[in-house]
């Protein structure tokens, strides 16, 4: 007698970090059931995925969905909506909003504002801030929490921890791995001066220059060695960080972005102009090669997206009173998967750095795996279609990506969430679904 299931995918290419295998994959209450030759199987729906293949849901562990605060740019609705056409099946959203989230009660409020209104599963990060250390440790315990966020380098919102004392502190109070923005302010103060009033773009990296990022990296090593904190350095972009990463892969895991290993300088500058400007910033091709030696050689755990949308209106102003940051959540899959294509890095490895690994670091429960028991969330992609990334299909409020007009060979097709369709073929299915993702102990 056959097995009944809610939902089965058919004819698809299942992707693990070990390898591919042509298989079906059964559904039932949200989780897989079972994964095999179900063709005789009786589902209440059957989708097929012939000429597809199917990965593990991706988790996009850094966006920036500005509410509350600045819902002009972006909301946790238009956020994760993006999120859902990109083929993203989780986030983790960071705290350096308006309020920042530092407080219970904060974050709370995030919690209670995505509640039926986000598309795909989510997380918030608590900010590490000089009022809060001594509730950091029970802080991080509040279900739908990532973890703790702490900023070295000052960048949007108003969080900052600069000092060796508070950093301390804060890696004392506490036991989950830590997510750190490693930039030295003391230099980037210091090396504010090289600017004027008309400085350009390409002044970016010039003022956050790359001994900017190797000291705070070296700076935040040495302290987590000292009070025996494992933390996860984010969005690193300097060759100079992974030789030292790489000899501490007892302490830090690393993440870098898709901006940083596609985009150069000064090229990027003189295309984009300020659309360019994130933190730390695109770096010359020196530190791209560098960061795809640390993708193939293992030191880089996770890619995550950065996704940090402002308005065209405030890229447009001049470079020193343009904001950094730029969309990334709708892109990371296609952009990516170009990369694949390209011969930079295998289809399994893709799944390790944004399924299995954010799973693996952040000790995400029931996620990042296709295997019975875990969460039914999967991204079916097309490794074969080529598409050209608009503007026009951007979901982010901003309304804009970097990469517009870029060609990329391989296309999210499918999202699924728990089970449920919520994207097929650019168009999003359903009421929000989203769900608090869960941790283990």
């Amino acid at each position: 007698m056959s097995e009944s299931f809610d939902l089965v995918i058919t004819g698809g290419t299942v992707v693990s970090t070990d390898g591919e295998t042509k298989t079906d994959v059964g559904v039932r209450d949200g989780r897989i059931a079972a994964v095999g030759d179900l063709r005789a199987s009786k589902g209440a729906e059957h989708l097929d995925a012939t000429g597809l293949h199917v990965l593990p849901g991706v988790i996009d562990t850094q966006v920036h969905f500005r509410e509350p605060g600045n819902e002009h740019k972006e909301d946790l609705a238009t956020g994760t909506a993006a999120a859902a056409l990109g083929g993203v099946t989780g986030i983790f959203e960071m705290p350096n909003t308006a309020p920042p989230t530092t407080t219970r009660e904060a974050f709370a409020d995030k919690m209670a504002r995505a509640a039926g209104r986000a598309r795909v599963d989510y997380a918030f990060f608590i900010g590490a801030a000089p009022g809060n250390i001594d509730d950091l440790a029970t802080l991080e315990q509040l279900p739908g929490c990532s973890g703790i966020k702490l900023f070295m380098g000052s960048s949007t919102g108003n969080l900052l921890m600069a000092d060796d004392d508070n950093i301390g502190r804060a890696l004392a109070n506490g036991h989950r791995r830590m997510a750190v923005h490693a930039e030295d302010e003391p230099r980037l103060k210091e090396r504010e001066a090289l600017l004027s009033a008309d400085s350009p773009a390409e002044m970016h990296p010039v003022w956050r220059d790359a001994e900017s990022a190797r000291l705070a990296t070296e700076r935040l090593l040495r302290l987590a060695r000292r009070y025996n904190r494992l933390v996860h350095v984010l969005h690193v972009s300097t060759g100079d960080e992974m030789v030292m990463l790489r000899k501490a892969r007892d302490i830090a895991t690393v993440e870098t972005t898709p901006q940083h290993l596609t985009l150069f300088a000064p090229d990027c500058y003189r295309r984009l102009g300020n659309y360019a400007r994130m933190n730390p910033p695109i770096r010359d091709e020196s530190h791209r090669t560098a960061l795809w030696e640390a993708i193939a050689d293992g030191t880089v755990d996770v890619i995550g997206s950065d996704h940090a949308p402002h308005t065209r209106e405030e890229k447009d102003r001049p470079y020193i009173e343009s904001p950094s940051g730029m969309p990334g959540v709708q892109t990371l899959v296609p952009i990516m998967l170009d990369h694949v294509n390209a011969g930079r890095l295998s289809l399994q490895r893709f799944v390790d750095l944004t399924s299995a690994g954010p799973a693996r670091i952040y000790r995400i429960a029931n996620k990042g795996r296709i295997a019975e028991g875990f969460d039914a969330d999967f991204t079916l992609v097309d490794l074969k279609a080529a598409r050209r990334i608009e503007d026009s299909w951007i979901a982010s409020r901003c309304g804009w990506t970097p990469f517009a007009g870029v060609t990329v060979t391989g296309w999210p097709k499918a999202t699924i969430l728990r089970g449920t369709p919520i994207m097929r073929d650019d168009e999003l299915f359903g009421e929000p679904s989203g769900e608090p993702i869960q941790f283990s102990s």
